[in-house]
């Protein structure tokens, strides 16, 4: 299936999780936010939320500073 992952075209398979992408991004599952098509996807569904077809998806790590 394709997806949009912060701008950028991604393939993804069929029944991938919003936690199978971000392990397969490499990306830390700790500091982020999900979005999927501009709602926001709670920590407790990550492992749940599937992506369809078509889905715009932006990831946001968090940073400290100060």
């Amino acid at each position: 299936m394709q997806v949009t992952v912060n701008g950028k075209p991604h393939q993804v398979d069929r029944g991938t999780t919003v936690i199978d992408l971000l392990r397969t991004a490499g990306v830390p599952e700790n500091y982020l936010a999900v979005e999927i098509n501009d709602d926001v996807v709670p920590r407790e569904r990550h492992a749940t939320q599937t992506i369809a077809d078509g889905d715009r998806i932006e990831v946001v790590t968090l940073v400290g500073g100060g």
